[in-house]
């Protein structure tokens, strides 16, 4: 096994101290529970040389040893992302609930191109990176509202349709049915 010295002038000295320190505690428990010394003593000799053979054990070890406040080390002051985007200058949803598509198409078409990509990718309706790309303003309008009303009728099935009448058990429904009742 190959032992692992401190890089301090001072650390032999520092570290013999302690193990003076270690024996010294260790001795005096084995006065009164020398059970438990000898399981101490056994237990530090094992961690010891494992953490002298292993330098991944030693680390590990060393991290683990360490308080909490030293373990976090101080990040980087956060950079703005170079890649964020405004915040869209309407919510489309809301635009959509409140006039319906024309209306909706009337206050995009009023928005100059990068207003509308602000609203694209603050919603996240550039699904296949393309739409950010797109130079047309009238193709951005129609990705926003594909998209808005898309995520609208999402779980519509589960809403129910009120201006649907809900069949009667003894209707028939579909050309099917209109032969088999002739």
């Amino acid at each position: 096994m190959t032992e692992q010295s401190d890089s301090r002038p001072d650390g032999n000295g520092l570290l013999n101290a302690q193990v003076r320190e270690a024996v010294e505690a260790l001795t005096k428990l084995g006065a009164s529970d020398p059970e438990l010394a000898a399981t101490l003593a056994r237990v530090l000799g094992v961690v010891a040389s494992e953490a002298a053979r292993t330098t991944r054990f030693a680390r590990a070890l060393a991290k683990a040893l360490t308080p909490p406040d030293a373990q976090t080390a101080p990040r980087p002051a956060d950079r703005p992302r170079r890649s964020r985007r405004a915040p869209g200058v309407i919510d489309p949803f809301a635009v959509l609930a409140e006039s319906g598509e024309t209306g909706l198409r009337s206050s995009l078409s009023e928005l100059g191109l990068e207003q509308l990509r602000d609203i694209v990718s603050e919603h996240g309706m550039d699904h296949d990176r393309l739409a950010l790309k797109w130079k047309d303003p009238q193709r951005v309008i129609d990705r926003i509202v594909e998209r808005v009303e898309s995520r609208t009728a999402k779980g519509a099935a589960f809403r129910g349709r009120p201006e649907q009448p809900a069949l009667r058990h003894d209707e028939a429904v579909g050309p099917a049915a209109e032969d088999s009742s002739t």
